[in-house]
């Protein structure tokens, strides 16, 4: 059996167990918000949520909704919870507005959304597509005004090196048995740098530990 790079193993095309009727439209638009979810670990107070082609038509009637908010709460795909995410969201004092764009995606795929989190000291961006059985990409992050274009697949790593700690990093990462596919870099500040690694595969614990011991902050997507 031949897979698509974008699927890891047959169950990824088989998809999660999970609530809601579609696996693309449900369990896919829960990871996209669990991915916003990791980056921004913060307080959330506004949630918007960009739909595109597919996703612009069909977010209603396939539970697109309330999955992205489940995943931008924290929620897993068989959460019971998940279909009373938006008004858990709303409970929680978190302004939901959904917006329906005509015309193509701009990440190139008929399942996008853009999903947006902030409060009053940060700003998240995400644009990913679900594309069937659960599995997503993410196309686009966008950290305070930072961008990063990754190549979709996941796993992704980002991390805020500590000064003078870029190298390392990557050497940490070239040293074990996942390949980069690619990697990028943006600096903060002066000695401060956010970097961005597209990889094969998740990275084993001890060697995030260690990446995580050169920075100031470290999330694996």
């Amino acid at each position: 059996m031949t897979m698509s790079g974008n699927y890891k193993s047959v169950f990824d095309i088989i998809g999660p167990v999970m609530v809601g009727p579609s696996s693309s439209h449900t369990a896919g638009a829960v990871a996209i918000g669990q991915v916003a979810h990791k980056l921004f670990s913060q307080k959330i107070t506004q949630v918007t949520i960009d739909y595109y082609e597919s996703f612009a038509k069909t977010h209603r009637g396939h539970g697109t909704d309330f999955a992205i908010i489940a995943g931008v709460l924290g929620m897993q795909t068989d959460d019971l919870r998940v279909p009373d995410a938006v008004r858990i969201a709303k409970m929680k004092g978190i302004k939901v507005k959904f917006i329906e764009h005509e015309g193509k995606s701009p990440i190139n795929h008929p399942n996008t959304s853009i999903v947006t989190l902030a409060n009053k000291d940060k700003e998240v961006k995400v644009a990913g597509c679900s594309i069937g059985g659960g599995t997503i990409e993410i196309r686009k992050i966008q950290i305070d005004g930072h961008e990063f274009f990754p190549t979709g697949p996941l796993p992704i790593i980002i991390c805020l090196a500590k000064d003078g700690k870029q190298n390392s990093i990557l050497e940490s990462l070239a040293c074990g048995d996942d390949f980069i596919v690619k990697k990028a870099e943006r600096s903060i500040s002066s000695g401060c740098c956010l970097l961005e690694f597209d990889l094969d595969k998740k990275p084993d614990e001890q060697i995030l530990e260690h990446i995580a011991s050169m920075s100031k902050e470290l999330i694996c997507l």
